[in-house]
C-alpha cells in the first residue's frame, strides 16, 4: 500500500492507496514542531483506526509546502515505515512540461493537482485550490502546466481583518442569504464568500481566454465543498485531488 502525504500550511492531509483504490484519508493540522516521533506515533495511530496495519505500507509520496517539516517526515517514512520516501520537487519524473522560470518554485501540491487533473479529466484545464492560499492553475491538452494565480486563502484574509479591524469578530465561513449583509457577521461572510467565488470567477474567466479552448474547473482543497456551488462553470469537485496526484507520480517514478 501507498501512503501519500500532502503538507500544508493548515493542514496535512493523508491518504492510503491501494492499488489505484483510496482506502482510507485523514486530515490533521500542521503542527510545524512537530518531531518525526510525534508524527510517526500520529500517523500508525490514524492507520490503525481506520484497519490499516502500518506494516501494509511499502511506499510514501510526499508532498510538502512546509520546510521546518521536511526532516521529520522523511524521517517518519524511514523510520515507521522503513522506506524511502518520494518527496515531490527537483529531480523528480513528472512526465509533464513545467512553463515557470523556475520549476522548482512550483508547490508539489500544485504539480500533483496538475497531473491529478489530466489523469482524471483532461485537458486543457484550470484547478483551483482553496487552501492556505487560493491558487488557480491551467494545463494544456497535453497536461502541461501553464502557469498560475497565487491569492491569499479564505481563512488567511478573515484572520488579517479581524486581527486588524478592531470592532470585528470571527465569523463561520458560510454564504449568507444575502450579499446584502445587514449585519457585522452576514457582511464578512458575504464578502468573504461571495468575494472570493468573484475572484475566482474572475481569475478562470482569463485563464480561459488566454488558455484557449473550453477549459474545464476543477475545484479542490478543504474549502471546496463551500464553494463550488458558489462558482460559475464548475465541471468537478474533488477534496482528494492531490492525494491522487501524489499516487501517479510514486508509479511513475516507482522504477
Amino acid at each position: 500500500m501507498l501512503l501519500a502525504i500532502d503538507a500544508g500550511n493548515t493542514d496535512i492531509a493523508l491518504g492510503v492507496f491501494d492499488g489505484d483504490r483510496l482506502v482510507a484519508d485523514f486530515r490533521v493540522h500542521t503542527e510545524r514542531r512537530a518531531t518525526s516521533a510525534e508524527l510517526g506515533l500520529l500517523v500508525t495511530a490514524l492507520l490503525r483506526g481506520s484497519g490499516v496495519e502500518p506494516e501494509a505500507i511499502s511506499g510514501v509520496a510526499v508532498s510538502n509546502v512546509v520546510p521546518a517539516l521536511s526532516r521529520s517526515l522523511e524521517e517518519v517514512a524511514r523510520r515507521q515505515f522503513h522506506v524511502v520516501p518520494l518527496v515531490v520537487g527537483p529531480g523528480v519524473r513528472t512526465g509533464i512540461r513545467i512553463h515557470y522560470d523556475d520549476p522548482s518554485q512550483v508547490g508539489g501540491d500544485r504539480i500533483a493537482n496538475a497531473i491529478a487533473v489530466h489523469h482524471l479529466h483532461g485537458g486543457p484545464a484550470i484547478i483551483c485550490d482553496f487552501g492556505t492560499a487560493t491558487t488557480v492553475d491551467a494545463i494544456d491538452a497535453a497536461g502541461d502546466y501553464l502557469g498560475g494565480a497565487v491569492a491569499p486563502g479564505i481563512m488567511v484574509s478573515h484572520d488579517a481583518l479581524v486581527e486588524r479591524a478592531a470592532r470585528l469578530a470571527r465569523v463561520e465561513l458560510a454564504a449568507p442569504e444575502s450579499v446584502l449583509g445587514h449585519n457585522s457577521r452576514a457582511s464578512m461572510q458575504a464578502g468573504l464568500v461571495f468575494g472570493y467565488a468573484g475572484l475566482v470567477e474572475g481569475l478562470v474567466g482569463r485563464m480561459r481566454r488566454e488558455v484557449g479552448g473550453n477549459a474545464k474547473l476543477i475545484v479542490t482543497g478543504g474549502l471546496a465543498p463551500l464553494m463550488a456551488g458558489l462558482i460559475a462553470g464548475v465541471d468537478a469537485v474533488d477534496e482528494r485531488l492531490t492525494l491522487v496526484g501524489l499516487r501517479l507520480l510514486h508509479e511513475l517514478n516507482a522504477g
